[in-house]
């Protein structure tokens, strides 16, 4: 199998993708907004409850990128690739309607011995304005390809805190959670389709990373940015174990001044690790 090493540096038109309100609170829905409480987060799944003005998770900004126009990265078994890391920054709070045209670039491709980590970023912006929108990173692991010499890359500094977390927050994904997240544009069959979860040795089809994300990214919304979109800045993880539909999440938060370490356990492991949080106007979000 080979690697298409060629590729980094190299940047694409990921296409303009335009939404309404009617896309975004059903991606509220796919990250459980309304799952424990169907009367709260109504700015995120209503458009006409009385005196609740739309809004969008921020999070939502990660389902910008198209996957269907990323090249191909190589002639290996696509079913050995997985998603496996996610940042993204918010230039500030996206409308219910709009819409987002991107590019994207492979900026590396790191040998991490027995796989290899693909890291794509992209850059969201309002097409009509060129206002930016959102920066969106994503690490892809594509199994049994590394040991081809290349450098390993680093990941950014992170050591998890030893006192208890400042804020706490358990959620119950739904049964049918990943039918509902692959609503939102990811139609990966192994998140459905127990055929293919069986290939890579899994008992049942997979929660999305980004489903996870997504509820994280609620509890880190209402924690620490009182709701308000408009604080959220930056967010970034790695997804580091399974989730399967209908199990708990707990999200574990420790504040850091206007920035935040997180991480995310289910069934006693941690499944989102190294999370780092960082209100808008501050670190990286800064404009």
């Amino acid at each position: 199998m080979t690697l298409y090493h060629d590729l980094v540096g190299r940047a694409w038109d990921s296409g303009t993708r335009r939404w309404s309100f009617s896309d975004t609170f059903l991606y509220a829905l796919g990250v459980g907004a309304g799952g424990d409480d169907p009367c709260h987060e109504l700015e995120f799944t209503t458009e006409n409850s009385g005196g609740v003005a739309p809004s969008v998770l921020p999070t939502f900004a990660a389902t910008l990128p198209s996957r269907r126009a990323e090249p191909v990265l190589g002639d290996f078994d696509v079913v050995q690739l997985f998603h496996t890391q996610q940042s993204l920054t918010l230039h500030g709070p996206l409308p219910a309607d709009g819409s987002a045209a991107t590019t994207s670039r492979l900026t590396a491709l790191w040998d991490r011995g027995n796989s290899a980590l693909a890291v794509l970023e992209s850059s969201c912006v309002d097409p009509t304005t060129g206002r930016p929108l959102a920066e969106v990173r994503t690490g892809l692991t594509i199994r049994r390809e590394g040991g081809f010499g290349g450098e390993p890359g680093e990941d950014e500094p992170w050591e998890r805190p030893q006192g208890a977390p400042d804020h706490t927050v358990d959620y119950r994904t739904a049964p049918n959670q990943a039918l509902l997240y692959r609503l939102s544009g990811d139609p990966n069959p192994l998140h459905y389709d127990p055929a293919i979860a069986a290939r890579l040795g899994f008992r049942r089809p997979l929660l999305h990373g980004l489903c996870t994300f997504g509820f994280a990214g609620r509890a880190l919304l209402h924690k620490l940015c009182g709701g308000d979109p408009a604080r959220f800045g930056t967010m970034s993880s790695l997804f580091t174990s399974p989730v399967f539909p209908g199990q708990e999440l707990t999200v574990r938060i420790w504040e850091r001044g206007e920035r935040a370490l997180f991480e995310v356990r289910s069934q006693g492991r941690i499944v989102v690790d190294r999370g780092v949080f960082a209100l808008r106007g501050t670190g990286p979000a800064a404009e």
